[in-house]
C-alpha cells in the first residue's frame, strides 16, 4: 500500500506504517531540519516542501500514485496552549489543503492525527469535510501511555475509508481487535481495553454520533504502571542538554521535531488494522 505522508515531521507516521507493511512513496514537509532527517532515513523517497503547492497533477507528473494519505496537520491553533484560533488560524487552517488533496487524489484510506483540542474546536468541520468527500470515518483518543510510554501524550486519531460498506465494517472490526494488541500482534495488559460502548463513527451520508470532548475508551480504561517500560520506552529521549559541544540551536531543533512528532507505535497498530482489513 503506497502512502503519501503529509506534514511529515521526522517520519513517525511513515515509520509506524512501514512497520505495518506499507510503503511511503512521498513526503511533504516544510521545516528544513525535519527534511534533513527524512533525507537521512528515506534517501530515495521524494520530499515536497509545501502542501499548498502539492497537487494530484504534480504527483502524476512525477509518476507517484498513492493508496493512502496520512498526516497530523498543524495543531498550534487548536492546542489549549495556543490562542485557539481553530481551523480559521493560519497554521491549523492548513487542514483545508489536506482536504483538497484527499479530494484530488481519492485515496482508499486517510489517517489524520491532532491534539485533543480538535474535539471542541473543529472536529465537526473535519468529519463533515471527510463525509462530504464520500468517506466513512472512525475516531478516538489514544494516549502514548496506552502503549507503555511514560508520558500521556493524548491524541485524536481519525481513520477514514471510501471502501464499500462491508469494507468499512471490516476496517472497524480490525481496529477494535488490533487495539487490544501491541504492534506485531502480541497482547499487552497495559492496553487491553475493550472497544468503547459508544464507538464513534461518521459515514458518507453525514450520519454519526457527536463526540464528547475528553471522553474516550482510552481515557477511561487504559492504565499504565509508569515504573514499567512495557515496550521498552525510555523516560527521556536521548537529546543532549548540557555543555557537550552541540549547538543550542540544534538542540532546540531536535526538541521541536520530537515535540511535533507522532508516536509510531500507535500508527503501527492503525496500519496493521488497515492491512488486515484489506486482506480479509
Amino acid at each position: 500500500m503506497r502512502v503519501l505522508d503529509l506534514f511529515s515531521g521526522i517520519g513517525g507516521f511513515s515509520l509506524g506504517l512501514e512497520r505495518a507493511g506499507m510503503t511511503t512513496v512521498a513526503f511533504c514537509e516544510i521545516e528544513p531540519f525535519c527534511r534533513a532527517v527524512l533525507k537521512k532515513h528515506w534517501p530515495e523517497v521524494p520530499c515536497y516542501e509545501d502542501i499548498r503547492t502539492l497537487s494530484a497533477d504534480v504527483l502524476e507528473r512525477d509518476g507517484i500514485a498513492v493508496d493512502a494519505i496520512c498526516g497530523g496537520f498543524p495543531c498550534q491553533d487548536l492546542s489549549h496552549a495556543g490562542k485557539r484560533a481553530g481551523l480559521e488560524g493560519e497554521r491549523s487552517g492548513l487542514w483545508g489543503e489536506y482536504r483538497r488533496l484527499i479530494g484530488e487524489l481519492r485515496p482508499k484510506f486517510v489517517i489524520v492525527e491532532n491534539v485533543p483540542g480538535l474535539l471542541s474546536l473543529g472536529m465537526g468541520t473535519v468529519l463533515g469535510d471527510i463525509s462530504a468527500l464520500g468517506y466513512d470515518a472512525v475516531w478516538d483518543c489514544v494516549p502514548a501511555s496506552a502503549l507503555g510510554a511514560c508520558h500521556r501524550r493524548d491524541r485524536v486519531w481519525i481513520i477514514a475509508s471510501n471502501t464499500d460498506r462491508r469494507g468499512s465494517e471490516r476496517l472497524q472490526h480490525q481496529l477494535a481487535v488490533t487495539s487490544e494488541c501491541g504492534p506485531g500482534g502480541a497482547d499487552h495488559e497495559a492496553h487491553r481495553d475493550k472497544p468503547a460502548p459508544d464507538a464513534m463513527r461518521v459515514g458518507s451520508s453525514g450520519q454519526g454520533r457527536a463526540i464528547e470532548p475528553g471522553h474516550s475508551a482510552a481515557n477511561e480504561h487504559r492504565q499504565v504502571n509508569r515504573t514499567e517500560h512495557v515496550l521498552g520506552w525510555p523516560t527521556q529521549p536521548a537529546v543532549r542538554r548540557r555543555d557537550d559541544g552541540v549547538s543550542r540551536g540544534l538542540d532546540r531543533s531536535r526538541l521541536k521535531a520530537l515535540g511535533n512528532a507522532v508516536v509510531p507505535q500507535v500508527v503501527e497498530i492503525i496500519g496493521r488494522a488497515i492491512m488486515q482489513a484489506e486482506a480479509a
